[in-house]
């Protein structure tokens, strides 16, 4: 079961590691077989309803797609059946980056305490979200938490990063990914049989940004596609026809445009979530999670 927007690159590499079919969107028309997972997924999502509201699909309103699932999974297959599904199903989340970005281009200067608070706010609808999984009978949640967004070459851009990156930005997924920690911790002492797995992606991307051609990239910082300093915006515009700059080869950069990464840098990415060590991927990986019955 895939729960929130990883990229669909990555999420193909999962599903290729897990040896099942590529995960259909829920809300793909036509017949759907959902015995071997769904994706709920939808880009610029946020944990918050008030995150992007009209342009993509809030985690409680996926959440009641998931529910609709266990319904559909119940007439299929039987309760008891369903009920092993859903306990054996791998929760993958990534969420969280765009409700921080949206924040923050709202308050950029908000103090310390307005941080907690926001963060506070969207870890505690992501707690809801996720007992709501529990009672379900979901067991198994991986996460990939919130990437280093002041690296993201449309945000250096935005705000004017000459040199570096945006720290405002960072300071708040740190932040976000402490809290978040925190709660699968709590989580894991408080439900019986609750595992969690976090993918450090925070640290995995600012590896790429420093190091690029320690993992075989030429440009860690910039966009192969798009216009502007970085190439942090559109690549091709809104409505596809505005001047853009292409890099000659993609696979030599880390980012495919403002906010995407590459496919190759995808596939380093996937694995790191499948089978990455304890320094990038614990207390479980989702190999692990599959390997369990």
């Amino acid at each position: 079961m895939n729960k929130a927007a990883v990229s669909r690159s990555c999420l193909a590499t999962m599903s290729k590691f897990g040896k099942l079919p590529m995960l259909p969107p829920y809300l793909q028309p036509g017949p759907h077989d959902f015995t071997d997972g769904s994706n709920f997924a939808s880009g610029g999502a946020g944990v918050l309803e008030t995150t992007n509201p009209g342009s993509s699909i809030s985690l409680p309103t996926q959440l009641s797609y998931l529910k609709n699932v266990a319904k559909l999974l119940e007439l299929k297959l039987g309760d008891l059946e369903a009920k092993r599904v859903l306990r054996t199903a791998v929760y993958l989340f990534s969420i969280g980056g765009v409700d921080d970005m949206v924040f923050y281009s709202t308050y950029p200067n908000a103090t310390e305490s307005l941080r907690s608070e926001f963060i506070a706010n969207v870890i505690g609808n992501l707690t809801v979200v996720l007992k709501e999984i529990y009672n379900l009978g979901g067991r198994k949640i991986a996460f990939q938490n919130v990437g280093s967004l002041g690296c993201q070459p449309i945000n250096r851009q935005s705000y004017g990063a000459i040199e570096g990156y945006v720290e405002g930005l960072l300071t708040l997924a740190r932040l976000h990914n402490r809290a978040l920690a925190n709660v699968l911790e709590e989580l894991e002492l408080e439900l019986s049989g609750f595992k969690y797995s976090i993918f450090n992606y925070y640290d995995a991307l600012l590896e790429l940004y420093h190091n690029p051609a320690k993992h075989g990239f030429t440009n860690g910082s910039d966009a192969c596609c798009g216009i502007g300093p970085y190439r942090g915006d559109d690549c091709g515009g809104d409505n596809g026809t505005e001047p853009y700059e292409l890099c000659p080869n993609p696979g030599d950069y880390v980012w495919w445009d403002g906010g995407h990464s590459t496919e190759r840098a995808n596939l380093k990415l996937a694995e790191l979530i499948w089978s990455g060590t304890l320094n990038t991927t614990g207390p479980y990986n989702v190999k692990q999670f599959f390997q369990q019955v």
